[in-house]
């Protein structure tokens, strides 16, 4: 069950912030912020809108686009090699057992990879809260979240998508898993 502070931390560890993407329109902005409110990944509506507002980053529109659509084999490779680096660790004693906390696990991937489609779409490879960092440390701390397994995860998902991107544009899009990651990792410091 969830303490009252647990629940506190959920809400408000909210990592992304559009506060700084003053290249994009208002109008642009609050399509970001409807998605990321309701948490989750823009539609193609959505994408079409934001391109016709900020044509600058309307090339990059595809490739959040292919993640989204992809969004379910991805987090399948990266919960796969999860499971390879730590056998054990959805068994009794592991981090990620019981069973429900395996399922938030693989939840917390898919709503990985949804702020970085976010940051792709804007062009923003800083697209992160400080504050819902800040949020999300704690919660993990509260809830003994395996981070070491979390950062595999998290660069698993980095792999299984570059997969699925032309070579030739994976220098465009790297720093957008680098940074999230970068930001996973600072948790054990």
């Amino acid at each position: 069950m969830l303490t009252d502070r647990i629940k506190e931390l959920i809400a408000r560890a909210r990592i992304v912030s559009f506060a700084s993407w003053e290249s994009h329109p208002a109008a642009s902005i609050a399509i970001f912020q409807a998605a990321e409110d309701a948490r989750v990944y823009l539609t193609d509506e959505e994408y079409t809108k934001i391109s016709a507002l900020s044509p600058q980053t309307s090339s990059l529109i595809p490739i959040a686009q292919l993640l989204r659509d992809r969004v379910v084999e991805i987090i399948d490779e990266a919960r796969a090699e999860v499971f390879a680096q730590f056998p054990h660790i959805a068994e009794p004693g592991g981090g990620l057992y019981p069973p429900e906390r395996a399922e938030a696990c693989w939840r917390d991937f898919w709503h990985y990879l949804r702020p970085i489609t976010y940051g792709i779409a804007g062009g923003y490879d800083r697209y992160t809260s400080v504050e819902g960092l800040q949020n999300m440390r704690l919660l993990y701390q509260e809830l003994q979240v395996p981070l070491d397994a979390m950062t595999v995860g998290l660069t698993g998902i980095k792999t299984a998508s570059l997969k699925r991107i032309d070579p030739s544009q994976h220098s465009i899009v790297i720093p957008y898993f680098d940074h999230l990651i970068t930001q996973l990792k600072s948790f054990t410091e």
